[in-house]
């Protein structure tokens, strides 16, 4: 079983970290949440406190995650965390409330017909590097996620304080979730989703430009001013007050409930 923490009292909330990370990447922005909604963050597998048990398609990560969150939720999937969300809500789309995707994309990586993406040679090098060196790789990739965003030492600085809070991620769970970043592509899912799906970018996010709003005009992404690949950590105000206003209003709650 995945490890969890749980918090917070209202409509049921679910947390899913990126690549390298744990639930524990959420902290301050966990305890804005915890106001509103009961938060059910969950260590994806290999990371932090969870096992990692061999599981090696996106299919069954989502399903682990399922084992362990409440009946019926609102998720919310930062960078990888939101491919595991969306593969989740493929099979299970009667746990949802809805989908937010958070500093998120279908597909990561960039071809012919998505330009909305990184250069498939930097998940590449990653690879390579990984083998070597999974801490130092690590690093690199934190750094990337806040290059040219506002306040990008200050976030930098808690990205790597709390990665340091609890167990290094298994080196086998790392070489998955990569994989998962290079060869996933999940747009159809994105456009045959039938439940709310909102989605929070960051204006100067390296890894998932936000011109990527033009391909989803339906959906119609917003977008935090000078935030990079964390606007969680970097904007916490930002994204509590986006969240309050668009999940707990289509919860039938007002933007007033629990306080």
């Amino acid at each position: 079983m995945l490890h969890t923490d749980v918090a917070g009292d209202g409509p049921e909330m679910v947390l899913l970290h990126g690549w390298g990370m744990h639930s524990g990447i959420w902290g301050e922005w966990r305890a804005h949440l915890q106001r509103y909604f009961r938060v059910t963050s969950v260590d994806l597998p290999g990371h932090g406190n969870s096992r990692f048990q061999g599981q090696r398609e996106l299919e069954e990560w989502a399903a682990a995650v399922l084992e362990v969150t409440p009946p019926r939720a609102w998720w919310v999937g930062w960078s990888l965390g939101g491919l595991v969300a969306l593969a989740a809500a493929e099979q299970a789309r009667e746990r949802f409330s809805g989908l937010l995707l958070l500093a998120s994309t279908p597909k990561f990586v960039a071809d012919q017909d998505w330009m909305h993406a990184v250069d498939a040679e930097v998940f590449s090098q990653f690879a390579q590097q990984l083998e070597a060196d999974a801490g130092r790789t690590l690093s690199r990739f934190l750094s990337l996620q806040v290059r040219c965003a506002e306040r990008g030492n200050e976030t930098l600085r808690q990205l790597r304080g709390e990665l340091r809070s609890r167990p290094a991620a298994d080196p086998a769970a790392l070489c998955v979730g990569l994989r998962f970043l290079q060869e996933c592509d999940l747009r159809s899912s994105i456009r045959g989703l039938d439940m709310p799906l909102l989605w929070l970018l960051g204006e100067r996010d390296t890894l998932i430009p936000a011109h990527l709003a033009r391909d989803f005009p339906a959906i119609g992404p917003t977008v935090i001013p000078g935030a990079g690949h964390a606007p969680f950590l970097s904007h916490p105000q930002q994204c509590t007050d986006y969240v309050r206003e668009h999940l707990l209003s289509q919860q039938g709650y007002g933007n007033d409930a629990a306080g």
